[in-house]
């Protein structure tokens, strides 16, 4: 069995502030450094313990070089930094794989979910949707995994996310850690979250896997709301966008490879 596993830092246990997540405070940095580390290395032992051969990593938060390789299961393999390839926090992924599960995921721009909310870009943009449907990180790469066939089999990280996971297949194993109010996180511990992943991806991966295979739409009208107008007016010359508004781009397709082509060169 082949598994991906696609690594984000807004959704590890215990998180709540932006400098948490920012190499540049490193004393702040350090600890949530280390909890992600803990929550992707339990997510591939037990997917090991569940079967899989082969374990590709995705480190996709900010610079894509958070994990501490050497606490990490000795077979798996890790992509650190950024290629500029289309699939973005899943490059590499392909028909090949099995399984995908994302770990430290957090709730999409706009929600009251965490305080850390946000999709793609915290500074940049205010909204994604698909067909007037609001985008998550997940939502979005979620759907990329399914072009290839591959199922979104478990999820980590906020409740949002969570509730937003169950929302879309209630088939896909969840996780919980943290819980946002306003400009505050409720945690767990993380010793409970360490063993609630583990315990959950053994559920996952011993499951129907293909049950957990999102459907995509076969007409695709996606939209990118910035935060800055002169955003919006430079992805309007993206060959095929439209400027809706001063602040909003769409562009329309009816292959989702194409959707993930015009993120890319639009934000």
């Amino acid at each position: 069995m082949k598994v991906y596993i696609s690594a984000d830092i807004e959704g590890i246990t215990g998180i709540g502030h932006w400098n948490e997540t920012d190499k540049a405070y490193p004393g702040e940095y350090a600890q949530f450094q280390k909890q992600m580390t803990a929550e992707v290395a339990v997510a591939a032992e037990a997917a090991i313990q569940a079967g899989a051969t082969e374990i590709l990593i995705k480190d996709a938060h900010d610079s894509g070089r958070n994990l501490n390789i050497q606490e990490l299961p000795e077979m798996v393999r890790v992509v650190r930094g950024w290629a500029g390839h289309p699939l973005s926090m899943i490059q590499e992924l392909d028909d090949s794989f099995d399984a995908i599960m994302y770990i430290g995921y957090h709730s999409r721009a706009g929600q009251n979910t965490n305080t850390l909310a946000h999709t793609m870009s915290s500074s940049r943009i205010a909204r994604m949707t698909l067909n007037e449907q609001d985008m998550s990180e997940f939502y979005l790469h979620a759907l990329a995994a399914a072009y290839y066939g591959v199922p979104s089999v478990f999820v980590s990280g906020d409740a949002g996310i969570c509730s937003e996971v169950q929302g879309l297949n209630s088939s896909i194993e969840t996780v919980t850690t943290i819980w946002g109010e306003g400009d505050s996180v409720i945690s767990q511990h993380p010793a409970r979250s360490i063993k609630m992943i583990r315990e959950g991806v053994n559920r996952a991966l011993s499951g129907n896997l293909t049950s957990e295979i999102l459907q995509i739409p076969q007409d695709l009208e996606f939209s990118i709301e910035f935060k800055k107008h002169q955003d919006a007016y430079r992805a309007a010359f993206y060959p095929g966008a439209v400027q809706i508004d001063p602040m909003t781009v769409g562009f329309k397709t009816n292959d989702y490879f194409e959707v993930m082509r015009f993120n890319l060169f639009a934000y």
